[in-house]
């Protein structure tokens, strides 16, 4: 019998590297055989995906621009006072999905309505944008102010008081709508004395429209509270 001669240390190094390297051939094959078209089908789907968003945000983009010059035309048109002919495109983008143009046109859509009296009917857009959560802040809050507004006549000055109150702060951008408004509620409560500084403040605070400041002083004034010596105190030399 011929003697069986012993592997070297390195050959039997290559021999079991070979046997591994077919091995994990072998378990690739399986692999793709079992796996291969739910990756092809995976890499496609996600391929489709990323370019469906792509072309999304595209035609958002575009659908942006479009209505970008139709609020533009719009508002041409209610400048002529051609409101008929701004009515349409204001109606469409009060329905659009964009977020911004959609606000802008329910937000004029409501001071036309105001404009011509419709307290109830600008009431209820002013709320449509308050209530829109996808609109900026401050200006759902102008929209709240000017909700109130149209329908103060209808609500209990303590509802009044109760949503603008958090506005009524100096330092908010609508303190002086909304400060004005509160006032105005605490003096049908016979809250003087509230409404009198609500008034000062509103008179101290140069930032805010002349008109504004000026009603406060009267009001402030038949209160008690001498808001025009310190308005002058504050102007500029």
């Amino acid at each position: 019998m011929e003697p069986v001669l012993a592997l070297t240390p390195q050959t039997n190094e290559a021999f079991l590297r070979e046997v591994d390297e077919e091995l994990r051939r072998d378990q690739a094959v399986q692999f793709w055989t079992r796996y291969g078209r739910w990756l092809i089908g995976a890499v496609v789907l996600g391929l489709a995906i990323f370019g469906g968003v792509l072309f999304w945000q595209n035609q958002r983009q575009q659908q942006a621009g479009i209505q970008g010059e139709e609020l533009a035309t719009a508002f041409e048109k209610l400048g002529t006072g051609d409101d008929k002919a701004a009515a349409a495109p204001l109606a469409a983008m009060a329905g659009s999905g964009i977020g911004g143009y959609r606000s802008l046109a329910r937000f004029t859509q409501a001071d036309v309505m105001l404009q011509k009296n419709d307290l109830k009917g600008a009431a209820a857009k002013f709320a449509e944008v308050a209530n829109d959560t996808s609109a900026a802040k401050p200006f759902r809050d102008l929209a709240l102010v000017r909700q109130t507004y149209a329908e103060f006549d209808t609500l209990k000055p303590q509802t009044v008081i109760d949503r603008l109150k958090p506005l009524a702060v100096k330092g908010q951008p609508w303190f002086g709508s909304a400060g004005e408004l509160v006032a105005v509620a605490y003096l049908q409560l016979r809250k003087n004395r509230e409404a009198g500084a609500l008034f000062g403040e509103i008179a101290r605070d140069q930032k805010l429209p002349e008109s504004l400041r000026q009603r406060a002083v009267q009001m402030a004034g038949v209160l008690g509270v001498d808001a025009v010596v310190q308005v002058e105190e504050k102007k500029p030399q």
